[in-house]
């Protein structure tokens, strides 16, 4: 019978990644494995408690600090954002999708809270990266590989991107990536201080989430591993970006964080926003980041990155089953630096993936696939 480790270790002996750690928690069990090394020289082993930039599993967490907001009753899911970002009171949308950025009419209607949290505010990525809408989000808000310390901070960014045209009307499209790290600018002014202190005080604190952070966490240099490119050329060695707190804390993809310490964070989510005792979220909050809010549309045209699936706050909501790790109400998403993380509500299941080797695009490597499988008892 294969066992996690088998799975792990094969990927690593065949040249697909230089190290990995995966957990699988079903059936009341937690199984942990860690195959290989934290880079390509195999200067240290992997450990289950080495750091790794986690990316797009980012997400949930900052959806659930926008959510913590609304438990606060600092915002409400129907509030126009304009009050907190004013950046954004009067945007413009491109006439159509492929458009010139000088062709644009005003927005229909304000941008809401609710449009940030299900990524539906107009600002994004569609399958089409070529439009020139979207060409500037790469070029002036210098989105690209995970480069923290060449963004600028969050009010030159927010300025920046008042002066980009949005690709769709606000509700109209689901459109990936740029609403989380609106969600992260919006969560720092409601609460009236950065990103990353929200976070520590409300979830990593709480949760005892001690190795995530928007940089390294002290002593933590000699647990954090390489990154890669899908071609395993360098993209940031351990003594790299993650040493000093960025200018801008990504709520799209910025923290660094290990298996265990996102484990904490789904338990959480299993528990309906209570754990060990801790209510830190309602949960009301957490069946809205759990639950599909987009129309079959919307899930059709967001096909290059859903593959079929919905999405809820912060990441996506299995509604069919494509693959056979595809349970409806399966939630979490995945990060380009060749990370993933879900959790299936109704049966407490839990999967973590960390890699350092990037996604070479929207679709899952072959060894996320494989993992998902396994986590499904499909193996």
């Amino acid at each position: 019978m294969t066992t996690l480790h088998d799975l792990l270790r094969a990927r690593v002996e065949d040249g697909t990644v230089p190290g990995a750690v995966g957990l699988v928690a079903r059936d009341g069990k937690v199984e942990v494995a860690v195959a290989g090394a934290v880079d390509t020289e195999g200067t240290a082993p992997m450990a289950r408690d080495s750091i790794f930039r986690i990316a797009s599993i980012t997400k949930p967490i900052t959806a659930a600090a926008v959510m913590m907001l609304v438990d606060d009753g600092l915002i409400a899911l129907g509030d126009p954002v304009r009050r907190w970002l004013p950046e954004l009171a009067e945007p413009v949308v491109v006439r159509t999708p492929q458009s010139p950025v000088d062709d644009v009419v005003p927005a229909a209607r304000p941008i809401t809270v609710a449009d940030l949290l299900s990524s539906r505010a107009g600002y994004g990525f569609p399958d089409d990266f070529s439009l020139p809408a979207v060409a500037l989000l790469f070029s002036d808000l210098l989105q690209g590989p995970p480069q923290p310390q060449a963004v600028p901070e969050p009010d030159e960014w927010m300025a920046r991107l008042g002066r980009v045209p949005m690709l769709r009307q606000p509700g109209e499209a689901w459109l990936y990536n740029i609403c989380s790290d609106i969600q992260g600018v919006l969560v720092a002014r409601v609460a009236g201080r950065p990103l990353g202190e929200f976070l520590a005080e409300r979830l990593f604190e709480p949760l005892s989430m001690n190795d995530t952070g928007f940089s390294l966490p002290a002593g933590g240099a000699d647990r954090f591993t390489s990154s890669y490119r899908d071609d395993l050329t360098l993209i940031d060695a351990p003594g790299g970006q993650w040493k000093e707190p960025p200018s801008f804390p990504s709520g799209a993809g910025g923290l660094v964080s290990t298996a265990d310490d996102w484990y904490a964070f789904a338990r959480l989510l299993l528990g309906g926003g209570s754990v060990g005792g801790k209510r830190l979220l309602s949960a009301e909050s957490v069946r809205l980041m759990t639950t599909d809010h987009l129309t079959p549309a919307q899930r059709a045209a967001g096909e290059l990155f859903l593959e079929g699936q919905g999405w809820g706050y912060g990441g996506s909501v299995d509604v069919k089953a494509v693959d056979p790790w595809n349970v409806p109400g399966r939630y979490g998403w995945v990060g380009g630096t060749g990370t993933a993380a879900h959790v299936v509500p109704s049966t407490g299941a839990v999967s973590i993936l960390l890699t350092q080797r990037a996604m070479s695009g929207p679709t899952p490597p072959a060894l996320m696939r494989d993992f998902w499988r396994y986590a499904a008892g499909e193996a």
